[in-house]
């Protein structure tokens, strides 16, 4: 079973940032994709990791930024510039040997 921890999120004022983190027990990944959600709003795709390449959603790129670590084992959502519109419940999905696995999400309010 892996296991997938989301981390980072808090309260930031408008234009600030923040890295969420997302650590996980598997080295056989597939994809990595952040999701958030927000109240009474569909969850939203904000970034795909495959094969070395990322994808954002139109309403993150150039102000979020994806990464991994050289271990390889934890992901990083760097989100700057950061606006209200931003504050939603951000998951981190692991795609590993045909199966998907989440993490419990982590809260990103931006708020003055």
């Amino acid at each position: 079973q892996v296991q997938v921890v989301d981390s980072g999120g808090g309260l930031v004022q408008p234009g600030g940032s923040l890295r969420l983190s997302c650590s996980f027990s598997t080295s056989i990944i597939d994809s990595i994709i952040w999701y958030r959600q927000a109240p009474k709003k569909q969850r939203e795709l904000v970034a795909i990791n495959a094969r070395r390449l990322t994808n954002y959603a139109n309403s993150v790129k150039g102000r979020f930024t994806f990464s991994r670590d050289n271990t390889g084992n934890t992901a990083y959502l760097q989100m700057n510039l950061l606006k209200p519109e931003d504050t939603a419940t951000y998951y981190c999905s692991v795609h590993s040997d045909n199966r998907d696995y989440w993490g419990q999400g982590t809260q990103v309010t931006v708020s003055s």
